[in-house]
């Protein structure tokens, strides 16, 4: 059935920016919100926070909670989304048993980050679902880039995330504002540029210099004050939906207790992922084969795949699949 019209929904929303310029009091003046302070940064404010994260567990616990009790916020904030990334790191390493992310060998630690990272967000996504706005907070850092096939390189800001995990954040928010003091270079008598100002702004498009967007319209630059993107919340309704909590720390699967699928079991999706780096094949693609073959729903992720079908029909027919992905392509728009 086709619809029309806009559909208001809540909103996910990345404030990344420079130390000290205010992304925590920015955050706390959305609609109710309740803080999952990942490292102690709300402590000065009057605000709601869940139980401190101190482990990647302890955050999905947190999460879940705000999913069993929809009508406790309209506003989730996990502050700063790079210090839980730091958390999923120490979850990998201790249930792969290892003292660094290097030490699974062949990127293979960065493949496991991304697929957890993934499941975070995915997870998010369910807090959305019932109506619930959702604010990643991040520090910002610069780093030096250089465009493909361009003479010269120029200094950017970018969220502090590792690079497995930042386009996958970037991409998976609505908004993404990067907020930083408003410098001014002034020109004393002797005629000695300075700079100077302390003016909180945010930058709400995509610039050379840092990354943004919004599907609002909005101005590229915009005073860090959330008066200037209140109305874009109005419309937001939350669900109100009272579920008891349930006491389990399980992981953002909610479903498989760490011990019962470790790390290590996750192996094979990288013989598969090198398959499908080789060929250019996209997960849209394997997945849109398989449900056309009948074996699984087109909406059921790879990674939930059976261990015996990935490495039976994936891997081990690999040919025959991607003879299947050649004739997709060429039926495609």
């Amino acid at each position: 059935m086709i619809t029309s019209g806009k559909i208001q929904t809540a909103q996910r929303v990345v404030v990344y920016g420079t130390e000290g310029v205010g992304k925590t009091l920015f955050a706390s003046k959305f609609p109710d919100p309740v803080f999952i302070d990942t490292e102690g940064g709300t402590r000065r404010y009057d605000v709601k926070r869940l139980p401190e994260p101190h482990t990647w567990e302890v955050l999905a616990s947190d999460i879940k909670y705000v999913l069993d009790n929809p009508a406790c916020c309209k506003t989730l904030v996990i502050d700063t989304v790079d210090w839980a990334e730091k958390l999923c790191v120490q979850y990998i390493l201790t249930r792969g048993k290892r003292d660094s992310i290097e030490d699974f060998g062949y990127g293979k630690g960065y493949v496991y980050l991304y697929d957890e990272f993934e499941k975070l967000l995915r997870t998010l996504d369910e807090v959305i679902r019932k109506g619930i706005n959702v604010v990643l907070c991040a520090h910002a850092q610069m780093r030096k880039f250089e465009q493909p096939h361009e003479f010269g390189a120029y200094d950017r800001w970018e969220m502090k995330l590792l690079k497995q995990v930042a386009p996958m954040v970037k991409e998976w928010a609505d908004m993404v504002l990067f907020a930083n003091f408003e410098t001014l270079i002034i020109k004393d008598n002797n005629g000695k540029a300075k700079a100077q100002g302390n003016k909180r702004v945010m930058f709400t498009s995509h610039h050379s210099c840092w990354d943004a967007k919004n599907r609002e319209g909005l101005a590229d630059k915009l005073d860090l004050d959330f008066k200037e993107i209140a109305h874009i919340f109005e419309d937001t309704k939350t669900a109100a939906v009272d579920n008891a909590p349930k006491a389990d720390d399980v992981p953002f699967t909610f479903e498989d207790k760490a011990e019962e699928k470790p790390v290590e079991d996750k192996g094979y999706m990288d013989k598969l992922r090198e398959l499908m780096a080789k060929n250019k094949v996209t997960d849209f693609e394997i997945t849109k084969v398989v449900s056309k073959k009948g074996y699984f729903p087109e909406d059921m992720k790879i990674e939930d795949y059976p261990k015996e079908f990935t490495e039976g029909v994936l891997i081990g027919a690999w040919e025959q699949v991607y003879k299947e992905v050649e004739v997709l392509r060429s039926t495609a728009f």
